[in-house]
């Protein structure tokens, strides 16, 4: 459970700037805003007319200037393997092989559809339901996941051990709402998406009315999958999709594929409980495939493949896919360079292995000791907030500073990098090297099954570009990509990182005790060590914040969901609260720092923050990010969570009658 804004380190420099990075570039300001009239726009808007959208991003902001900056150096890291041989088998070669398949268009379109024939074949040779239940397995493995959700993960309720766990899929468009709206954006995009499933048949060697045939009866099935999902909030409730059953008795009741064919074909060899994650979703799947014939199902399964392989393959496939996804659904324009593309598939297949060289020539050891000083200071302000919440019972507040000293912290790479030796890479197709690096991802997998949890194991690779919290380990992890400016400028004042690095360590804390984090206990278990007073009075104030948040209008009429980003709203401000009081108990003893730049350093704290969320996102990322992103978009990570926060009132002057104001009984803070 990635639950991610990112975070960074920090050092105790009191200098303005470092050379070419200054710590807030007044470029950024829009000096026509007032800060109390909108201050996302007067903090960010130089930013975002300096820095429009180009073609091929449909958002982009200071995350992804980022991680643009880090393709460079990822770059950089291939060229000087190619300057040499690599030695056959190493994982040089194989970096080496996989990058250099995917800039080899004229290959792969020379190729067109074939490295996938032989896989539609099987598909349309299958003759019954036990057939199907095996491909469906075998697609699991190697290609797509049809019709659900599978993976092994920690057992919620008893976490040291790993638990099978099924869950609600099979929509390429991913939410619900997308094919069951009718509003005109969906239908939009609805028809858009039946084009792009025409368009895969057609390419695939399908007659025209073939390719139309199939396309309906595709749309048809995950319209139905669709009906019998569960919505994007109840997905987020760790309550109700803790479902845990044995494994018969799943079998017995969700009949709808053949469970031990399944089972055979993806490895499930040791498991008598699983969790059937969101159980109306399978109660409703076991209804309703009833109808669909075998041969409709066989349609889908060939999509399902086809929109897997489609980006591997020629450019008519790869163009295809863009014209709905990125287009149609994002609003790009163009597809991203060829180099970026290719970079992005070794970044996942070899992920590991490309950060250990990242690691060893981008991350200093000094920095990892600069954040876990950063970290600790962090803990002792939460410590210090939870001491003093009026609305809580000393009982809960013991248990919740237990949870907090038991914290797990990770930065910058895991101390045990993962073996490749097992996975190989050829020269053959583009599609076969990607099935292959799915088998081996898959492989790995399973061998959690009925084992312990491995609690050195890493979600992220250390050239991410984010952070994480994971509650079931109840760790925070830092990759070594984020621990850099912006978010952290070795140079910068304090009350710029604590601003900027601060928060974001603060955030992933905070969700450690967000609507869903603060169901775990300290060993990672959901466990009910609140009281039932203290339980309502924190829904109560959650419930607030859900409030504000469904008023905000992102775009024309739609609105903010508040419920699906109630834990990162919940973590956006629990992270400026800790952060600014860590930011404080700093200057205990100490004179108050001089201003820079014409700010006084509570102002240049909450300008640290919001130079963090700058980004232009065009209107369709807008909608798809609110149906499918639990995270605020970044106006409102902004203006949403300072306009709660007393200290941001003082720093800026902002009075009633501004727009920023909210009346104090109307604002909450909950950590």
């Amino acid at each position: 459970m990635t639950l991610g804004v990112a975070a960074m380190m920090f050092a105790g420099c009191t200098q303005g700037k470092e050379e070419g990075k200054p710590a807030i570039d007044l470029a950024n300001f829009d000096n026509t805003v007032a800060a109390g009239e909108d201050f996302y726009q007067y903090a960010c808007g130089g930013w975002m007319a300096n820095n429009p959208l180009t073609p091929e991003y449909a958002r982009y902001g200071i995350f992804d200037q980022l991680d643009k900056e880090n393709q460079e150096k990822l770059k950089a890291l291939i060229e000087e393997l190619n300057a040499n041989v690599q030695e056959p088998g190493s994982v040089g070669e194989k970096i080496q092989i996989m990058y250099a398949l995917g800039l080899d268009t004229t290959k792969r379109n020379a190729e067109g559809a074939a490295p996938v024939m032989e896989q539609i074949a099987a598909i349309k040779a299958i003759s019954n339901m036990d057939e199907l239940s095996a491909m469906v397995g075998k697609m699991h493995v190697e290609s797509a996941s049809p019709f659900f959700g599978f993976g092994i993960g920690a057992d919620q309720k008893n976490s040291t051990m790993n638990l099978l766990r099924f869950s609600q899929g099979g929509l390429s468009m991913g939410d619900r709402d997308y094919y069951l709206l009718d509003d005109e954006s969906s239908v939009k995009i609805r028809t858009a998406y039946g084009e792009y499933i025409e368009k895969l048949f057609a390419l695939a060697g399908y007659a025209p009315k073939e390719a139309a045939a199939a396309a309906d009866k595709v749309l048809a099935i995950e319209t139905k999958i669709a009906e019998v999902s569960v919505d994007r909030a109840t997905r987020r409730d760790v309550h109700k999709n803790y479902n845990k059953m044995t494994v018969k008795e799943f079998k017995k009741n969700y009949g709808f594929i053949n469970w031990d064919i399944f089972f055979n074909e993806v490895g499930i060899k040791n498991s008598t409980e699983l969790n059937a994650s969101q159980k109306p979703f399978f109660e409703g799947m076991t209804k309703m495939m009833k109808k669909v014939s075998l041969e409709d199902q066989k349609e889908y399964l060939v999509f399902k493949l086809l929109n897997a392989a489609s980006n591997y393959l020629s450019d008519s496939f790869v163009q295809a896919n863009f014209a709905f996804y990125g287009k149609a659904m994002q609003g790009r324009e163009e597809l991203q360079p060829l180099w970026k593309r290719s970079l992005a598939v070794v970044n996942g297949s070899l992920a590991e292995a490309f950060g250990q060289m990242y690691v060893e020539k981008y991350f200093p050891a000094s920095s990892k000791e600069k954040m876990l000083e950063m970290v600790s200071n962090l803990q002792v302000a939460l410590g210090e907030r939870i001491n003093a919440l009026e609305w809580m019972s000393d009982e809960t507040k013991a248990k919740a500073q237990e949870k907090l000293g038991t914290f797990i912290v990770k930065v910058g790479y895991p101390d045990k990098w993962k073996d490749y030796t097992a996975l190989e890479i050829k020269n053959d197709s583009y599609w076969a090297n990607i099935c292959r690096s799915n088998i081996f991802s898959h492989n790995e997998m399973m061998e959690r099954e009925g084992q312990p949890v491995d609690r050195t194991k890493w979600g992220m690779s250390p050239q991410t570009v984010n952070a994480y919290y994971n509650p079931t380990t109840n760790e925070i992890c830092f990759p070594a990509a984020i621990l850099q400016p912006p978010f952290f400028n070795p140079n910068a004042d304090d009350a710029v990182n604590y601003g900027g690095i601060g928060v974001v360590i603060g955030h992933e804390m905070t969700h450690g005790f967000d609507d869903q984090g603060r169901n775990y206990d300290k060993d990672g278990n959901i466990s009910g060590w609140w009281t039932a007073e203290d339980e309502a009075k924190f829904n109560e104030r959650a419930q607030v914040l859900v409030e504000q948040f469904n008023k905000i209008i992102v775009i024309d009429t739609v609105h903010a969901d508040g419920a699906y980003t109630l834990g990162e709203n919940i973590a956006d401000q629990g992270g400026l609260l800790i952060a600014h009081q860590a930011y404080m108990n700093t200057l205990k003893g100490k004179p108050v720092p001089a201003d820079i730049d014409g700010f006084n350093h509570n102002q240049r704290f909450y300008l640290g923050y919001a130079n963090l969320w700058a980004q232009n996102v065009r209107p369709q990322e807008i909608l798809r990010r609110t149906k499918t992103d639990v995270h605020s978009l970044g106006k409102w990570r902004v203006n949403g969570a300072l306009r709660n926060i007393d200290g941001f009132y003082e720093a800026f002057g902002i009075k009633e009658g501004d727009a920023m104001w909210m009346a104090p009984q109307e604002r909450i803070n909950i950590w």
